[in-house]
Order: structure tokens, then sequence, then C-alpha cells
């Protein structure tokens, strides 16, 4: 078992290291660049695997999707050096591409200028941001930029539809209490619900119903103050979403995400309707698309408040450039993030890399493989650490037992 003392021991890397160059604390005022870096340091191994994530419950079908279950799985990867320090992440990579790693010096993939990692791992490069800050004794999020906020907004995403799993049919209310009643013990002062239940699992009207039944049994059941959003996973329409956005005014919903497909004219409508509700409701989208020009027409046009592009699909590089096309005009970024621990670590290092950033989504999942010190959610917030890199260490007796799918060596 790994312990406290060896995990800040790696983390932090304040030992000699084996190039013979003594490392800095991460809370050194500036970066560690050129002389006072080890020298010649080279990735000597690349190994691939999939981390088992436990979920906290489980969670139902959404508009779209069957069970989603209580287990996922982040596919990751280590980055050894002969410095002996370790850049761990989520990332997926074939033989090949690990292979066209070895011997590289993992700095030359570093571009610091403009906050960016290149290289062979398209958008998975969080393991080399990880050991680009432990190299240069920084957290990744002031390598990312470091112009956000000290503790990060959050909200969780697991609010899915438990009504409609067979255990909870009967008493589907009292499960929602539950539910966000678990999600408070968690630090949660902030939950998205899931909504959209006619477009595939119950006839049109009768899951409208249920979606506004739902929305006030939580907000009643939650308190003024805590605050709600919805996902309808493209679930409606455009007059669906009105009828929607009328029969829950009162619930003061903070945000509606994906209520139907991104089109500018049909978000600018919904955006007049809220406004001529006087709600202060925002629209949120951009969790399906693969790339960032579908996003240009909508914020040229304003017809959008909150872009939600993936945060593993697009990665650090692709979510900042995100965050920088909305910010000329306002908009914020809330990166969607679901079936990923290591996301939900990606995103709160973004929200302390930028202004515009909104709120993080927290899929309630844990592992005992990776350990994570300073990752708290308390009050709606999360805590950063501030050890070097995203402060991760394996417990290498736990990792005996994971599934290596790839491992190439010097």
């Amino acid at each position: 078992m790994l312990t406290r003392r060896a995990f800040l021991d790696r983390i932090l890397a304040r030992t000699v290291t084996a190039t013979g160059v003594a490392a800095l604390a991460p809370s050194a005022s500036r970066f560690a660049w050129a002389d006072d870096l080890p020298k010649d340091v080279r990735i000597t191994r690349v190994l691939a695997f999939d981390l088992p994530l436990k979920r906290a419950k489980i969670a139902g079908k959404n508009s779209r999707l069957g069970v989603h279950g209580d287990t996922s799985r982040d596919a990751m990867v280590r980055l050894f050096t002969n410095a002996g320090v370790e850049g761990i992440g989520a990332c997926r990579v074939d033989e090949k591409t690990a292979r066209s790693l070895l011997g590289k010096d993992p700095l030359e993939f570093f571009r610091r200028d403009a906050r960016r990692m290149s290289g062979p791992l398209g958008n998975g490069t969080m393991p080399l941001w990880d050991l680009a800050g432990k190299l240069l004794r920084q957290p990744a999020y002031k390598l990312l930029g470091g112009a956000g906020t000290e503790r990060v907004s959050v909200y969780d995403g697991s609010i899915y539809f438990a009504d409609l799993l067979p255990q909870y049919a009967d008493r589907w209310q009292d499960r929602f209490r539950e539910e966000i009643d678990q999600g408070r013990e968690r630090g949660h002062t902030a939950f998205k619900i899931k909504i959209g239940r006619g477009a595939k699992w119950m006839p049109r009207g009768e899951g409208d119903e249920r979606d506004v039944a739902v929305v006030e049994t939580i907000r009643k059941h939650a308190g003024v103050d805590v605050l709600l959003g919805v996902d309808a996973n493209n679930g409606y329409d455009l007059a669906g979403a009105k009828r929607f956005i009328d029969r829950t005014a009162d619930a003061n919903i903070a945000f509606v995400e994906e209520l139907f497909d991104e089109r500018v004219d049909a978000c600018l409508e919904l955006k007049k309707h809220i406004a001529s509700k006087k709600l202060k409701t925002l629209l949120a989208d951009g969790e399906t698309q693969g790339k960032l020009d579908p996003f240009k027409p909508l914020i040229e046009a304003d017809a959008i408040d909150v872009l939600q592009g993936d945060m593993k699909r697009f990665g650090f590089e692709g979510i900042l450039d995100e965050a920088k096309m909305g910010a000329a005009k306002g908009i914020l970024v809330a990166p969607h993030n679901w079936g990923s621990l290591l996301g939900f670590y990606m995103q709160l290092h973004v929200g302390r890399a930028i202004e515009n950033f909104y709120r993080a989504e927290h899929d309630p999942l844990s592992t005992d493989v990776l350990l994570a010190e300073g990752y708290k959610i308390e009050k709606g917030e999360a805590t950063v650490p501030d050890a070097a890199g995203f402060g991760l260490a394996i417990d290498e007796e736990k990792f005996a037992n994971v599934k290596v799918t790839v491992d190439v060596r010097s």
C-alpha cells in the first residue's frame, strides 16, 4: 500500500532525481526553465491500461440511452522517464503511438507561450501535462494559464431517470429525494436533472408531464438555495422546450442543456422566449461536437450562453481554444464530462486556468488504484491541489490487478 509519505514524496518530487538535480517545491514562484531542469530527460517506458471505476449509485436511462449502470472505465497512460519522474493521465494509445514517444524529451512537446502540448497523443495530452508539471515543479493549472478562481464551482450530473428503474418505480419521488441528499452529502449544492422521457421511453405527453413533476419534486425537496439545471440530450423540439420553460418557470432553473439540436435560429428563439418570461436561465450546448467549427455560428450570433465541448474528446488544447472563442462574447465554458473520473480532474484544472469557466460536471466515480489528494468538494466548490502536475499517484499494490493493454520500453 502506498503510504501518505510515499505519495507526497512521489508527487512533489522533492528528492534528488536520477539525474542528480534537486527538485524544487511546487510552490516555487517561477518556472524552473533551463539551467535548473534535470538534464537529458527521456521517456523510457509507456504503459497503457483501463482504470476500472465504481459509481456511487446506479445511473438510469437518459432520453436516448439505456441504463448507464454503476461502473465505468478511464483509458490511462503512464509515462516513465530516466529522471525517475512519472506522468499519469487520461489517454488511449496503441503500441505504435506508444513507441513513438520512447526516447523523447517530454518538454519538447510543451509550447510554453501558447499554453499547449503537441505531439503524437492528439487530444489525449494529460500524461504529458502531468509530466511537464512534475518536471517544472508546477501544478498543471498554472501551466495552463492560472487565471481562474481558487476554488472551482461544480455540479452533480448524476440525476438520471431513476423513476424508470424497476426497483424505484413505485417510489420514484422518494428516490429522487434520496439522490439529492446523497449528492449533498458529497458536498454538492448544484445538480443537473435529466429530462426528455417523451423522446423514447414514455408517450410524449406523459413523458413531458413526468419531466416537470421530477423537477418540481426535486426543487421542493432541495429548497430554493440549491442550483438546478436540466439536460434533455436533444429529447425535445423547440415547441416542447418552450412548454417546458413555461411549466417550470417557478423552479428557477439555472441552465438548460441540449433541449434540441444546436441550431442558431432555434437557440435564438428559445433565448428570446426565456427572456420574455424574465428568467435568467442560461442556454448550454455542444457536448456532441467533435470540432470547434460548429460553435462559431452560435458564438457569432450570441445564440448560446455556455459551451460544453467534451473534456476528453477536445482535450486541454481544444477546451482552451473553445474558451478563447467564447470569451470575446462573454460566453462561459462548462466542459461535458460523464463516465470519467480523470475528466473531472481535468475540468478542475481548466477551471483554475481560465476566467470564463462556469461549472465542472461531476459523475460520482471512485477507484482505489489512483491516489488523488487535495481534491475535495465542499459547499458546491472543489479544491484543486497545488501539487506538481495533477497531484496523482498509483497504488502499485492495487495496480498489480489491473489489465495492461500496452507496455513498451526503450
